[in-house]
């Protein structure tokens, strides 16, 4: 046995390396991303970026059905969108085990809105471990495997954030279950999801859930303590550990399954303590529950708890009463950081020239939804994967543009684009649609850590490998230009994202037709991935005009004059100043 500081991620990426598992699949999304990123650099594995999560998820359930060990991880929101996968997987059962990771992210640190994934598992009927910190994300990702072969069910495995990024010790056994590949016989009424094979399959999953609930009131994963017996809190997940922290004293039972519940252990819980508390955070998904088995919750005695985002032990500590610890003063008069584009991204200068334009712009899920902010305050919306393409053409359908006097421009990203933004394109083909479409192609997934993805062609192998994202084999990389052509775009258009007049030009062009769809495909590779520095520019004679500033970058202010100012640590020297001074202020040194 050994010791070692691991985020939940990664202690779950080790647990199911030592649980045998022989493939790994995932579409990369915050706060799950680092578990297949640390789990395909490890031994006799296999692990890759799919399109998307569905796609995922159905590749998951292939390896185990061909007798294999299998994880697949995504974030809250990529559970929507493996749904319907997951939903006939909850009948027809598995034969490798098969383990989703669904990482949730309370308070909406890196996502469009807060979810609670237990949901999916209670909608489903399907197996859900919950774990508190990073030694029982390892240990339930080295158990949910077995437990996926022995109740014959996908394993749901759900963290959040909290517990996905703070790392803690974790006491590792190091030693990997030499598990050998399952035979593969062909069940086509257990596979086959036709609706006399799916009803029978149904009558199984109801005597599955029967097994399960007969487990999880004998499982050690919950486990009642008995402390002050006037307070008992019921919780899960990273809430225990801040349940402990805020009410030392009070009894807990702590449910390391979430689904399903253990209606004897509550009841026998209630019985043991003068109230009843359930405290959870971003829904009353366990509130709900334990009060439709007939135990009587009670509110906090001195206010309810958030009713969304992160639940902290100070918020628990001020529910209940207790006072907070004296804590230093927050810091007073610090600059505000908002987000902002990195110096030289090469999304910069598309949202200068969309802001000049004036036009509606349907956003979608990317670095580039940062145009939505100051300066730029030109996107006017951000909904789901995909949804720009399929809502700037909605906006068509309503006469928008001819309404408004303002072009409506869809604006996507590459990994986007091949993640569900193909098929909103095709439906604007297929009825006919006309407009402005953008694909920002910057040669990585750069939100979530530039990862590889279908466009660029980087594996996932590749990536672990550090190749050269920029540098890989042509004929891996999807040809945007000739998909858009094959799909029946009238008019595809190829620009150099950091040179303003060629954006400039490119929608021009394309919001003045108002006869036929154009896609525009700007391409310069994201600044994380390309890291040359060219000289920087020079100043000289700056008319303080304010022309450089409104781009946005970061490497640009002003003195205490209100002259134009160049930090020398942040550009990268890309010259998007320079092409925004009307006056040639700035121009390359000699």
């Amino acid at each position: 046995m050994s010791k070692q500081l691991l985020s939940g991620n990664e202690a779950i990426a080790q647990g199911a390396w030592e649980a045998g598992v022989a493939v790994g699949v995932a579409y990369p999304g915050t706060p799950s991303t680092e578990t297949l990123e640390n789990f395909v650099t490890k031994d006799d594995v296999y692990a890759e970026w799919a399109p998307n999560e569905k796609v995922a998820l159905e590749v998951g359930l292939g390896a185990s059905m061909g007798g294999v060990r299998s994880l697949v991880t995504m974030k809250h929101v990529g559970v929507n969108v493996a749904a319907d996968p997951l939903m006939s997987i909850a009948n027809t059962g598995v034969n490798g085990g098969l383990v989703l990771l669904a990482a949730d992210d309370p308070s909406c640190y890196s996502s469009q809105n807060e979810q609670d994934s237990r949901h999916y598992a209670d909608f489903a009927r399907i197996l859900c471990l919950d774990p508190s910190d990073s030694q029982e994300a390892y240990e339930m990702a080295r158990a949910s495997f077995e437990l996926s072969e022995r109740f014959d069910t996908m394993v749901m495995l759900r963290e959040t954030m909290r517990v996905a990024h703070t790392k803690t010790l974790v006491e590792l056994s190091g030693e990997r279950t030499a598990f050998e590949p399952l035979s593969y016989e062909s069940h086509p009424e257990k596979y086959v999801m036709m609706p006399a094979n799916a009803v029978r399959r149904t009558l199984s999953t109801n005597e599955r859930e029967d097994a399960l609930i007969a487990w999880a009131e004998q499982t050690e994963l919950n486990r009642i303590e008995l402390r002050d017996r006037s307070v008992g809190v019921i919780c899960a997940g990273a809430l225990y550990v801040h349940v402990r922290e805020a009410l030392p004293e009070a009894s807990v039972l702590k449910l390391g399954v979430t689904w399903p519940l253990p209606p004897a252990k509550l009841a026998e819980f209630a019985q043991a303590v003068d109230k009843v508390y359930v405290v959870e955070e971003a829904c009353p998904y366990l509130e709900t529950r334990v009060r439709a088995l007939g135990i009587d919750v009670s509110e906090p005695p001195a206010g309810r708890l958030p009713r969304s985002g992160e639940v902290t032990p100070a918020h628990i500590r001020a529910a209940f009463g207790i006072e907070e610890p004296t804590h230093f003063s927050p810091a007073e008069g610090l600059p505000p950081r908002p987000p902002a584009f990195c110096a030289g991204c090469p999304h910069r200068l598309v949202f200068v020239e969309l802001r000049r334009i004036k036009a509606i712009v349907m956003g979608d899920i990317g670095c580039y939804t940062l145009g939505a902010v100051a300066p730029y305050r030109s996107l006017d919306s951000c909904i789901d994967m995909g949804a720009s393409f399929s809502m700037a053409h909605g906006m068509e359908l309503a006469g928008t543009a001819e309404r408004s006097g303002r072009p409506v421009v869809g604006v996507i990203g590459d990994s986007t684009f091949a993640h569900s933004g193909i098929t909103s394109l095709l439906g604007t083909v297929y009825n006919g649609g006309v407009g402005t479409l953008c694909i920002l192609d910057n040669r990585t997934t750069a939100m979530t850590g530039t990862q590889g993805n279908p466009v660029n062609g980087v594996t996932l192998t590749e990536q672990a490998a550090r190749v050269n994202p920029l540098d890989v084999p042509a004929g891996k990389q999807l040809d945007l230009v000739k998909l858009c052509e094959a799909i029946g775009v009238d008019e595809v258009i190829e620009a150099d994202a950091q040179d303003a007049e060629a954006v400039r030009t490119a929608l021009k062009e394309a919001v003045e037709h108002v006869d036929k769809l154009s896609v525009i495909i700007f391409k310069a590779p994201c600044r994380l991935i390309d890291r040359t520095r060219k000289p920087m520019p020079a100043i000289r004679d700056c008319r303080r005009c304010g022309r450089c500033i409104q781009i946005g970058c970061p490497a640009l202010g002003r003195d205490e004059t209100g002259h134009a100012v160049i930090d020398p640590n942040q550009c990268i020297g890309c010259g998007q100043c320079a092409q925004a001074c009307p006056f040639g202020c700035i121009a390359k040194e000699a």
